[in-house]
């Protein structure tokens, strides 16, 4: 499937906002607890460095990506990302696509680094995509993440240099 990635509009709101408090909602990936209103969900992504949206062949929005300095001052060239894929889009490529724009993106910003401060260690999709696209694993969290189901599970910290090369593919 061909995706097309490009930064957010208002009319897609309530579908960013719907994709987004899933992964709120399934309490695996992000750490949020309450789910985005559409006045909450809109000052959210405006206040993003980078909002992105997945469109597939037909237009419609099935993922997205916030994109937003990790720390300030002297920290604040390190981006962090989260991503977020509608359910029924996932193993398609949309992450895939999310996350390589964003790599361009954030490039294109002037960060030098794309940190992840919590993947899941449960999180089989994610981890791959990362280790495909080049992302080095720091270490592991032991219980850096409390599931909504109420387990802590490990969480693993992940980073790439966005000094060399492109990613564009």
């Amino acid at each position: 499937m061909r995706w097309r990635v490009e930064g957010w509009q208002q009319q897609d709101l309530a579908e960013l906002c719907r994709i987004w408090n899933r992964v709120v909602e399934d309490g695996m990936a992000f750490p949020q607890t309450e789910p985005l209103t559409e006045a909450a969900g809109r000052a959210f992504f405006e206040g993003q460095s980078f909002t992105g949206t997945a469109r597939d062949e037909e237009g419609r929005v099935r993922g997205l990506y916030i994109l937003h300095p990790n720390n300030v001052g002297r920290c604040g060239h390190i981006a962090n990302a989260s991503y977020a894929v509608a359910a029924d889009a996932r193993g398609l490529g949309c992450g895939e696509a999310l996350v390589s724009h964003c790599l361009v993106t954030a490039r294109r910003l002037g960060f030098r680094i794309l940190q992840f401060n919590a993947v899941v260690a449960t999180n089989a999709p994610a981890l791959a995509l990362y280790k495909k696209l080049g992302f080095i694993q720091l270490g592991v969290i032991p219980g850096g993440f409390h599931a909504g189901d109420g387990r802590w599970l490990d969480s693993i910290p992940h980073y790439k240099d966005l000094t060399g090369g492109t990613d564009e593919g």
